[in-house]
């Protein structure tokens, strides 16, 4: 990221540039942005990140359910997700990635299509049936890799498969050779996706044991507590 001068923050955040310089000048008397130097741009200074940091370290959610994700990462050696949804995608609240150099590499904020992840589909389980149907029938099941159900009939065939076993199954249908599994978790009444993600060559010899302990992980979490995942 580079520093910006004054017209191309007014063009990226969509203001005019009067009302940009207002908020640059709020920003920078604040401590949040400097100036580079005449005419180079203003950058953001790390009380950005302080603050970030602050807000992230006292989410009332992430902070009760952090304790089983760790967990749940280190007893399955890959990449842990919390997700929400989010109109007609899922947002990632809360990454930990696994330490293996070939891992699912993701980070809090990414938005993922619901049918194409087993985040997302693990939320769709939740929907009550016509608001699923009304979602599903004014959507377009885009193609990411080869292996996306862009069918609404697979699609629905593979909800069925998930909602049987207790966990869904996304095979390499949004990251090419990424496989993730999911659990729908409730909390506070709300919907949300807890997935185990990893390289396929790592995740299918040991789909059923991941399964498991995800699945303990997601009744845990759905109840508020921070048991870890069982072996």
């Amino acid at each position: 990221m580079a520093p910006l001068a004054l017209s191309e923050l007014a063009r990226r955040i969509g203001i005019p540039v009067s009302a940009c310089h207002g908020l640059v000048r709020t920003l920078s008397a604040r401590g949040y942005l400097y100036e580079v130097g005449p005419r180079r741009g203003y950058y953001p200074t790390q009380r950005w990140l302080d603050k970030a940091r602050l807000i992230a370290a006292r989410d009332p959610l992430l902070e009760r359910i952090a304790p089983a994700m760790e967990a749940l990462a280190v007893a399955t050696g890959e990449t842990v997700v919390l997700a929400k949804r989010a109109g007609a995608a899922t947002l990632y609240l809360k990454v930990i990635e696994s330490r293996h150099a070939v891992r699912y590499s993701a980070q809090a904020g990414d938005q993922k299509p619901l049918h194409a992840s087993s985040i997302g589909k693990a939320i769709l389980l939740q929907l009550p049936p016509e608001e699923r149907e009304a979602l599903l029938a004014g959507a377009r099941l885009a193609r990411f890799t080869p292996n996306t159900l862009t069918s609404r009939e697979r699609l629905e065939q593979d909800l069925a498969a998930g909602l049987k076993r207790g966990w869904t199954h996304s095979r390499g249908e949004n990251v090419p050779d990424v496989h993730a599994i999911a659990v729908p978790v409730r909390i506070g009444g709300e919907a949300y996706g807890l997935a185990v993600a990893g390289p396929e060559h790592r995740m299918t010899p040991n789909l059923a044991r991941h399964a498991k302990r995800l699945l303990h992980a997601g009744r845990r979490v759905g109840e508020g507590r921070a048991g870890g995942p069982r072996n």
